[in-house]
């Protein structure tokens, strides 16, 4: 079996977890079909120290590899990403081993590199939920999608943030030698094969959007203050002071959703912290939030977040012991 090659680029203030988890997941996968050849580069051969300080050895500079021998491209993330897209020899170099490359791919952040090199245009990519603005907002070539733990387009693969590296490389080991090989890897390594849920279930409310206006605000705070109150189009435009149709217009073109949309959010958002603090049963909870029961409440979750309320109460919930 030839082997394929797995080029791994890092750079300046790299996450090491993007290069680490992936890298292991190709090397278990090796150890078990003996088929791949990983491969680390950077701008230049040599110790590139990472965003949390730690230093790896590149062992390849760019000029060290021919782009046309990759097979699989895999760009890290981290905080230099910001710095190493506005390096014109990376992205050139990044351009070229994706031009000829079988396979472009990037973990986290490491979307903003592809993006600069220029092969994402017109692609849906995912990259960490809290870089979702930025990337929309700098590169409206690209269609975002930043609810998936990894994505899909063609030959070009992304994925959200750190731990979700290897999601990716399992998925992709999957894509090359099929299912059980990679079933063995996630076992060995004690992961997820098909990891529960989306990004939706680690991310916080970032209520970005704010009223323009005095009656959208008043109509945000009841809302906040209450989330299991009744907060029907009827109940909400008394709190602005408007007929339920203009409430309904206004609050949308204000917050860019309805208003119905912004209270299941804000609901949401209560019964997470609920399950994450507590132990009160989903249905007390469904009732205290304004689902009513809680089969309601575990059809908004999977909509929203991909999982049921007990298994985000089973993630997330905390484990300290007071004494």
């Amino acid at each position: 079996m030839e082997q394929r090659r797995i080029v791994f680029v890092i750079f300046e203030g790299f996450q090491p977890l993007d290069l680490f988890g992936p890298y292991e997941v190709f090397q278990h996968a090796h150890q078990l079909t003996d088929g791949y050849s990983c491969r680390i580069t950077a701008p230049q051969p040599g110790p590139v120290r990472s965003a949390s300080g730690l230093s790896v050895h590149a062992p390849y500079g760019m000029a060290d590899l021919n782009p046309a021998d990759i097979d699989t491209l895999v760009v890290a993330g981290g905080g230099g990403v910001d710095q190493a897209r506005h390096d014109p020899a990376l992205t050139r170099w990044i351009a070229a081993a994706g031009a000829s490359a079988r396979r472009v791919t990037s973990v986290c952040s490491g979307v903003f590199l592809l993006a600069a090199a220029g092969l994402l245009r017109g692609r849906r990519v995912t990259t960490h939920w809290a870089r979702e603005q930025q990337l929309i907002r700098e590169h409206p070539e690209v269609v975002v999608d930043c609810d998936p733990i990894f994505l899909r387009d063609g030959r070009v693969w992304t994925s959200a943030g750190v731990t979700a590296g290897m999601d990716l490389a399992l998925a992709l080991v999957e894509d090359d030698v099929g299912r059980e090989v990679a079933h063995a890897t996630a076992q060995e390594m004690v992961l997820f094969l098909r990891r529960p849920g989306t990004q939706s279930q680690f991310s916080v409310p970032l209520w970005s959007t704010q009223p323009a206006t005095d009656p959208i605000h008043a109509v945000v705070s009841a809302i906040h203050a209450d989330p299991g109150a009744r907060h029907g189009i009827t109940e909400l435009a008394s709190h602005a002071g408007l007929s339920p149709r203009h409430l309904q217009r206004r609050f949308t073109a204000e917050l860019g959703i309805p208003p119905a949309a912004y209270v299941e959010g804000v609901r949401i958002e209560a019964a997470k912290r609920a399950l994450a603090e507590g132990d009160h049963p989903v249905e007390t909870l469904a009732r205290r939030y304004g689902f009513g029961t809680a089969e309601t409440l575990r059809r908004a979750f999977h909509r929203h977040l991909g999982v049921a309320p007990s298994d985000y109460r089973d993630r997330f919930r905390s484990t300290r012991e007071y004494v």
